[in-house]
């Protein structure tokens, strides 16, 4: 991630409208689970740690969390979580089979190696343990947002099964997220396409995260909310990313 980017997103982590839903999805996911408070959940990219200080709450008591951001860890600390460090998420310094749940929102486009981190994090998962796992989708949305955050690649659900079934983890749940605003962002890929025609997206250019609006950014995160309960009954045929939840054998 850009540099002057990172600062960025760790400013608007904890009220902007696309973390807040994000993480509302993944704590109803975890709540599915039924795990007891003394499970032991490990977050690969907690940055800040938002989601953490949340399962805190609700009182889960051994959680850990790594980022390859130093920014991001330090942040983390002065937030009050102790047990957070700077970590590859593609080369976890974990015993095997320490974790009841490894969640990973957003990470796995991150790192050029896609088997070598499944395979770390398969390892990592006792026999049983679950995996919770957000990534970007599809190619055809790709923009300047995927180069400021120097992704690799975004994903279908059929890519993402792939990739988790050859690291021996059980897909339970696989659905796409983020289905309203699927079609405008498909509108504004293509225009921007279309617009930049030939000439290559831009090395120092900006993601699409930025300051909203208070009203805006609440009515954002009130119809993310509104379709994380409709995940509670069925799955998304399209959305702008995809999440599975998947089981080790």
């Amino acid at each position: 991630m850009d540099s002057q980017y990172e600062i960025v997103y760790h400013q608007l982590e904890e009220q902007h409208w696309w973390f807040k839903g994000r993480r509302d999805m993944t704590f109803r996911l975890v709540q599915q689970l039924n795990l007891p408070p003394e499970a032991a959940i490990l977050e690969v990219g907690c940055s800040g740690g938002p989601l953490l200080l949340a399962l805190r709450a609700v009182g889960f008591q051994q959680l850990t969390g790594i980022d390859i951001s130093e920014k991001g860890i330090a942040l983390a600390k002065t937030r009050g979580l102790t047990n957070v460090s700077v970590m590859d998420g593609a080369r976890l310094d974990f015993p095997d089979q320490s974790f009841d749940l490894l969640i990973a929102s957003d990470v796995l486009e991150h790192i050029q190696d896609e088997q070598q981190a499944l395979r770390e994090w398969s390892r990592v998962l006792r026999p049983g343990g679950c995996a919770i796992i957000f990534v970007p989708a599809y190619q055809q949305l790709w923009s300047q947002h995927d180069v400021a955050n120097h992704h690799f690649r975004r994903y279908t659900k059929a890519t993402l099964r792939h990739a988790l079934i050859q690291q021996n983890l059980q897909v339970n749940r696989l659905s796409y997220w983020n289905l309203s605003l699927f079609f405008p962002t498909y509108f504004v890929r293509i225009s921007q396409r279309l617009i930049r025609g030939q000439r290559p997206l831009s090395s120092t250019g900006t993601g699409d995260l930025h300051y909203l609006p208070r009203f805006l950014n609440h009515f954002l995160v009130r119809l993310l909310q509104s379709e994380n309960a409709l995940l509670g009954r069925l799955n998304f045929p399209v959305g702008v990313s995809v999440f599975a939840l998947a089981q080790k054998s």
